[in-house]
């Protein structure tokens, strides 16, 4: 099975990025994603713009993957999906016409976990990228998502720590609104936490126990901390910036490690990989590489374009449920919420 050529079409639609991969086995040949900037103006991802702007995109989104990889429809060898968890209306969209197209081509239907593919995205072959062994720890870090998980094998994977609240996505996105950014506002915090001082401004820690986290808290602290300091000075924002998102930064950042420091001891496993949009942030990226020549570590962190929503993880997830046969019927349906 291993030595067969696969061609794999993937399909991915669980929030506001529609994307389309084509894999031959373990490679990527396309990776295609058209961004929705209209939710910009709105602050936030709008789930029914969100669902006709997947419905807009789609076909040409696909149509641009087969032709960029060179690949007719008739050499796939099977259609792989995103499930869920994600927006209902996004996820019908992707899952609707991924199940037209595999009847009508008559090959294997694949439902993928979209946070398994953030955490197996580490195994598409690329190079330059060392893969994991088996066992290793994931973080999975997203705008709705913040886990620890154990991943025993392609299909044996445990969450042992995750947020009891808030994502650490949100945490950085309502961090960025508080301080006037646009959004999406994570992204511009790295950025001007890289001029900024990281201990300017300390701010509490949550105590939670375990392996688990809680970022509520802490939003609510900054939205005090600067309330007031602009009571005193309405400038403070303007004048403290970087500062202030470098500060932020620090102490998610000191979160999240503490966290991975514990599972590490509990576990035995010096393996860390890490998941997810928020895994683009380079503060975390510097943080986490840093640990192998300070703990010992082995480190794994993905592709720039591997880390945000992208079919080419929902692909090679695909592949390996392809090897083992674990394929779908047209019954299959999307779940907004889905068990890990």
């Amino acid at each position: 099975m291993q030595n067969q050529e696969v061609f794999i079409l993937a399909i991915e639609s669980s929030c506001d990025d529609t994307a389309a991969a084509v894999l031959h086995n373990d490679k990527v040949l396309s990776n295609v994603v058209a961004n929705q900037l209209i939710h910009n103006q709105y602050g936030g991802v709008v789930p029914e713009l969100a669902s006709r702007a997947h419905q807009q995109n789609i076909v040409p989104v696909i149509d641009a993957a087969l032709r960029k990889a060179n690949v007719q429809k008739e050499q796939l060898s099977a259609i792989a999906f995103t499930q869920g968890p994600g927006l209902m209306g996004s996820l019908l969209v992707g899952t609707s016409f991924s199940k037209s197209l595999s009847l009508a081509l008559n090959i294997p239907l694949i439902a993928v976990n979209h946070m398994h593919a953030h955490i197996l995205a580490h195994f598409i072959d690329e190079e330059g990228y060392d893969k994991p062994e088996f066992p290793f720890l994931a973080l999975t870090i997203s705008g709705g998502h913040t886990q620890i998980v154990k991943v025993n094998s392609f299909f044996d994977m445990e969450i042992i720590g995750e947020t009891t609240d808030d994502a650490v996505g949100e945490a950085f996105d309502k961090s960025a609104k508080i301080l006037g950014l646009p959004y999406p506002g994570g992204p511009l915090i790295d950025k001007y936490a890289k001029e900024g001082n990281p201990k300017a401004f300390p701010f509490t820690k949550p105590k939670v126990p375990g392996l688990d986290f809680s970022f509520s808290g802490l939003k609510t602290a900054i939205l005090y901390f600067i309330q007031k300091n602009k009571q005193q000075n309405p400038n403070f924002i303007e004048e403290n910036l970087n500062d202030i998102c470098a500060s932020i930064q620090h102490t998610i950042i000191e979160i999240l490690m503490d966290k991975i420091k514990l599972a590490v001891k509990e576990t035995g496993i010096t393996q860390i990989a890490i998941g997810g949009g928020v895994s683009a942030n380079s503060g975390i990226r510097n943080t986490l590489k840093e640990t192998e020549s300070k703990y010992g570590w082995k480190t794994f962190i993905p592709k720039f374009e591997y880390t945000t929503d992208n079919a080419a993880m929902i692909g090679i997830v695909g592949y390996q449920k392809y090897l083992s046969n674990r394929f779908e019927t047209s019954a299959v349906v999307s779940k907004a919420r889905i068990q890990f």
